[in-house]
């Protein structure tokens, strides 16, 4: 029996031996990830500071700083909320041009972007013509009826007055 509790005991000291060079491992992985995910959040607030300080300037230079497709962009202009609007505008554009096509470029993705834009606008431009052109008929109608009951008030009070 004793040759058998050798065996064992020697089985035994691997298996804690594995189980301790697993348990370093894994310590060590945990920091490396600790470690990675430090250098990133590091990383992070310095974008973050450089980005302020970068907005900061821009602002006190009158610029308006904007982020249109992961790209920052320092704009000049009079109403600042509403170059804020155009940009978010662009920005929802390319994401969803990108969102359904298969091209990374972000040249091509602007360009798509830029010819949906401008082909809702000449959409809009028809839609507009054509409601200025109903309301000019409209409008011709109802002078042309104003003129007609101004002629017949004109008689009728023509009428009182010979009457």
């Amino acid at each position: 029996m004793p040759q058998l509790a050798e065996p064992e005991i020697a089985k035994a000291k691997p298996a804690e031996t594995s189980a301790a060079t697993n348990s370093q491992d894994v310590s060590a992985s945990e920091r490396a990830a600790r470690a990675n995910e430090e250098r990133q959040l590091n990383e992070q607030l310095r974008t973050a500071a450089e980005m302020s300080r970068t907005e900061q300037v821009a602002r006190n230079s009158g610029a308006v700083v904007v982020d249109i497709y992961d790209q920052v962009y320092q704009l000049r202009g009079t109403d600042p909320e509403y170059i804020e609007k155009l940009a978010s505008i662009v920005d929802a554009k390319m994401r969803a041009v990108s969102a359904h096509g298969t091209t990374v470029d972000s040249l091509r993705v602007a360009v798509l972007a830029a010819l949906n834009i401008a082909d809702e606008l000449t959409a809009l431009r028809a839609r507009y013509d054509a409601l200025a052109g109903s309301l000019n008929q409209q409008e011709t109608s109802v002078r042309s009826r104003a003129g007609s009951l101004l002629g017949m008030l004109d008689e009728v009070l023509q009428e009182r007055k010979a009457g």
